[in-house]
């Protein structure tokens, strides 16, 4: 999995020829912790044909707020450089497997 962060976000995020599954999280946060985990063992599974990053809110507060993350983890999926799936609270892999796919 990448770290983006403000400065690195639209070429890694908008500018991926493949879609991209942004998880918006925080060290500080219990669940966030649970689903990297299923996000390292998703980020195996899927290769290149997708790619999963990570977004320390924190630290990207500017990211955060223009994305309007509210709760934590959330998980949005990009594809074409735009939003076309948002998810809120930990996610199976099989749910986040499904949600690239579609």
């Amino acid at each position: 999995m990448i770290e983006v962060t403000d400065s690195s976000f639209e070429e890694v995020v908008l500018g991926s020829p493949v879609p991209v599954l942004v998880d918006f999280h925080s060290f500080l946060c219990g669940p966030c912790n649970r689903q990297k985990a299923i996000l390292a063992d998703l980020s195996d599974d899927v290769g290149d044909s997708a790619r999963i990053v990570t977004v320390e809110i924190l630290m990207n507060e500017r990211l955060a707020e223009k994305y309007g993350i509210a709760a934590l983890p959330t998980l949005i999926v990009f594809m074409d450089g735009r939003e076309v799936h948002r998810l809120v609270g930990v996610k199976t892999k099989d749910y986040l497997r499904e949600a690239l796919a579609s």
